[in-house]
């Protein structure tokens, strides 16, 4: 059966003349074989799977179940596990065509039976099978068919109906099944073990020395030895790694014997992964780490063998540099945790040069992300000044994505709060904790803040533990959604039964509180206590001696702003003395506080002058002022050195072709700056209006958002534009700004530097692949071909910059002419996704370059070459 039709109406028509000759035949008065049934209801599940509702032939189905062919009995479970929900009047006669399959003993219907059963996994499935698939498993005479297709069918109901699948003595002998002579079956019985060891590991606990059995064999033997369970080269991949991941649900083996032969099976991982490769294929690498992987986490978890935990901290260390992402992601994420151990926390500092080169120079955010998450993990008290100076460095150029994920997240608040623990009395560090969760708590859940705060309870003396524990019943009166977790705490037996006769009895009387009180009641205990008077820091005052009193004072006015007042308890106490590194180190803290905190902020002061506007002299309102070139910070890399207060009243989107940071457009009057940020197909843009007059602006709107329609003289006003790329476009949006000013109407029109290469997703690929997909370029349109002359200079870093600038990845070594640049790249938009590839061949001795653009969509071609072109 073909449905060939030239429209979908005429699909429609040929569908249902078929369902009408089908239905014709199962009601007409002539008996149907078994092959003419198996025909008709394979044709209704090729129709429903075509995307047509099927509502008859269900019964015709489960007759099919009954035949003694394999064929006719395969469709009809076919089609009952796609068409078949469980709510259907025919699962009872389903059920006992599968328990009559079951009980035949004939593997290949037993088989078909127990796919059907997972297939389905309804719980009236389980109801019926729950017990009849684990006596099946653990039978001496069932096939090893039949047992792996028994293992995946259990795990399959365990996972939907967890509480129909019953723990009995079955459970003791499919454990033996890791013996099995059969791999296929040890594989289906290992992830069955793992998912049930992790609910009952009692029950499972005799798994361990038998996963270390076979783990041995398998890693100590040859490729040969397993051909057909053997992964280019790579033995049994896959039951190594779920071997691996079911010795991790268990502690360290305690007889020495196991624990030996495991810790030879690790360390012959290690070693194989030192071993140059047998084959260049991506499949034989993948196999070899997803091994090597699994053990450095089965290392990590066990945490008990340094040699182990040293040797795959410098494994790991190799695959920072590694050419394939993942594994630099991988191993990134791995070593965080290896970070966290006494035992391997050395070795991991010794890669810190490398990571914080990752962290400026990695393409892919999410592995900047990590090498954040790493430097917060390595940090203390030896390297935490470096660690510091270089995030400071960092988050002036970090991603968006990455500069509020440190706020939301709070990845910064750890990190500075290791520093305060490491550096400070703990008195300070709580405080500094305190105010600074308040102050991110726009960003940062109750539950996310209290977990903050409790993680380093146990590192805490007992004086600042209590005081620990009135922050706790002060978060119940704040966020009641946090009440339970809370409790959990004050009710634990650390705390109820604590030796410190303080911490006891706080405990005891803020939990019987939290149950008692009511709202009001409870705010009122809690109620804020007066405020102390205000006395001269001695910390500030070492500050002001050290640093000079203009710096502190201006993180003393921002940290009054954020009421941060981590004073009150260092105030007066010689006990509190802190060394000069402790100040210096304190110094760089607030400065990091006060950049995270104002770089995040909007509002309308001159303090916040992102434009640099502060510098603007102030004039008489009757005549605008003129513009200086210290107006502007934001500066153009790719264009000539120009001024942009030489720009007069003209805009410059031209620019921003390559660069999504800058000032737009700039007259006497008004200065309008950009910050953009774009992903796939999708857009944020901050637009800046800076007043350089010191005359407000009235009745100030804008076409695209609504604006503040006052604007102060030397003030300056965001609007933020969320922008979707919905298809092709070469007109980009314009935005119309009219205010009031000395009397008259204003009216400005600037477009908008939305390009369509802001929608570039970098591809990376190699020169094979390259060069195939250009040869696929089947119509002339979709190859554009332009030879101009260079506009600036033919420099190769320049060169490179721009392309990378203009969105495309950078492939280097693909073109056979190393003096030819190649690029590759996908345009994203809400409906589709447009490859692309560029070539560019300079000609220095012509000063001309030929560009040439290939794109799979015929559409984008012109208009991107056309951008391509103005941007060289």
């Amino acid at each position: 059966m073909c449905f060939t039709g030239k429209s979908k109406e005429a699909e429609i028509k040929r569908i249902n003349k078929e369902l009408a000759n089908i239905r014709s035949k199962f009601k007409g008065d002539k008996a149907l074989d078994g092959y003419s049934k198996k025909k008709y209801v394979c044709k209704l599940l090729f129709i429903f799977l075509l995307g047509h509702d099927i509502d008859f032939g269900h019964m015709e189905a489960v007759n099919l179940l009954s035949s003694n062919k394999y064929t006719e009995k395969q469709i009809g479970y076919l089609f009952i596990s796609v068409l078949v929900n469980s709510n259907s009047d025919l699962i009872r006669l389903i059920n006992n065509a599968i328990k009559n399959d079951l009980s035949s003993r004939n593997p290949t219907y037993m088989n078909l039976a127990l796919h059907c059963i997972a297939n389905v996994g309804s719980r009236e499935m389980a109801e019926a099978f729950a017990s009849e698939v684990p006596r099946i498993l653990v039978a001496g005479d069932t096939m090893d068919s039949v047992k792996q297709s028994a293992a995946l069918c259990l795990l399959r109901l365990n996972r939907t109906c967890p509480d129909l699948v019953p723990m009995g003595e079955w459970t003791s002998r499919v454990v033996h099944l890791l013996n099995d002579q059969h791999l296929g079956v040890v594989t289906a019985a290992t992830s069955l073990i793992s998912t049930l060891a992790q609910k009952n590991p009692d029950d499972f606990k005799t798994s361990v020395s038998l996963a270390v059995a076979r783990l041995s064999r398998i890693v100590t033997s040859a490729s040969t030895d397993l051909q057909d369970y053997t992964y280019y080269f790579v033995a049994a991949p896959w039951l190594s790694v779920k071997l691996l991941r079911l010795l991790q649900c268990y502690p360290p083996p305690e007889e020495g014997a196991i624990r030996g032969r495991l810790t030879e099976c690790l360390e012959t991982i290690l070693n194989k992964a030192q071993e140059p490769p047998k084959s260049k294929k991506v499949q034989h690498s993948n196999a070899k780490n997803a091994v090597l992987f699994e053990a450095i986490s089965l290392i990590i978890h066990h945490d008990s063998e340094p040699t182990l935990l040293v040797r795959a901290c410098n494994q790991l260390g190799q695959f920072l540099q590694h050419r394939e992402t993942n594994l630099r992601y991988l191993a990134l994420e791995s070593m965080c945790t290896l970070a966290s151990s006494e035992f391997s926390h050395e070795a991991v500092k010794t890669h810190i040069e490398t990571v914080i080169n990752s962290l400026k120079t990695e393409r892919d955010v999410s592995v900047r992300q990590r090498a954040v998450d790493l430097l917060y993990a390595m940090c203390d008290r030896s390297n935490a000044k470096q660690i510091v100076t270089e995030m400071l460095s960092y988050l002036e150029t970090a991603d968006y994505s990455i500069r509020e994920e440190i706020v939301s997240l709070s990845s910064w608040l750890i990190f500075t709060s290791c520093l305060c623990l490491c550096f400070i009395p703990e008195c300070l560090y709580l405080n500094l904790s305190l105010s600074l969760t308040l102050s991110l708590s726009h960003f940062i859940s109750p539950l996310v803040q209290f977990h903050l705060l409790h993680s380093k309870f146990h590192l805490c003396s007992v004086p600042t533990r209590a005081l620990l524990l009135s922050a706790y019943v002060k978060f119940i009166n704040l966020f009641p959604e946090v009440k339970g977790t809370i409790q959990e705490v004050l009710r634990s037996d650390s705390q109820l039964r604590n030796a410190d006769v303080e911490l006891q009895q706080r405990a005891v009387e803020y939990l019987r509180l939290s149950c008692i009180a009511t709202t009001d009641i409870l705010a009122t205990v809690l109620e804020e206590m007066p405020p102390f008077p205000e006395r001269e820091s001695s910390i500030l005052a070492k500050l002001k001696k050290k640093k000079g009193s203009g710096t502190v004072s201006d993180i003393e006015d921002s940290r009054k702003e954020r009421n941060v007042n981590a004073n009150a308890n260092v105030n007066g106490s010689s006990d509190h003395t802190i060394t000069n590194t402790s100040a210096k180190v304190l110094f760089y803290f607030w400065l990091f506080v006060y950049i995270i905190f104002f770089s995040i902020q909007v509002t309308s002061s001159p303090s916040s002058d992102l434009l640099g506007l502060g510098n603007s002299s102030a004039v008489n309102s009757a005549s605008p002022p003129t513009s200086s070139h210290a107006a502007s910070l934001l500066v153009d890399v790719f264009s000539e050195s120009l001024p942009v207060a030489a720009l007069g009243s003209q805009y410059c989107d031209h620019l921003f072709v390559c660069k999504n940071n800058g000032v737009l457009f700039e007259s006497q009057l008004l200065q309008i700056g950009l910050k953009s940020e774009f992903r796939q197909n999708l857009g944020r843009m901050y637009i800046f209006y800076g007043n350089k007059t010191s005359t407000q602006f009235l009745n100030f709107s804008s076409s695209v958002v609504s604006a503040d329609p006052v604007l102060d003289g030397g003030a300056q006003l965001q609007q933020i534009l969320n922008i979707e790329c919905i298809s092709d476009f070469v007109e980009a949006p314009v935005l119309n700004i009219q205010f009031r000013y000395g009397g008259s109407t204003q009216n400005i029109s600037v477009r908008l530097p939305v390009t369509l290469n802001k929608f570039f997703q970098p591809t990376e690929m190699t020169s094979q692949d390259f060069f195939q997909r250009w040869k696929q370029l089947s119509a002339p349109q979709q190859e554009v071909q332009k030879i101009f002359k260079a506009k600036h200079s033919m420099d190769t870093e320049i060169t490179k910059a721009k392309i990378i600038g203009f969105g495309t990845a950078l492939l280097d070594g693909v073109d056979p002419n190393p003096s030819n640049f190649v690029g590759a790249g996908v345009i994203h938009t809400k409906t589709i996704q447009v490859g692309c590839l560029l070539r560019l061949e300079p000609n220095t001795q012509a000063q001309v370059s030929t560009a040439a653009l290939g794109l799979h969509d015929l559409h984008f071609s012109e208009s991107l070459a056309s951008l391509f072109h103005t941007h060289l």
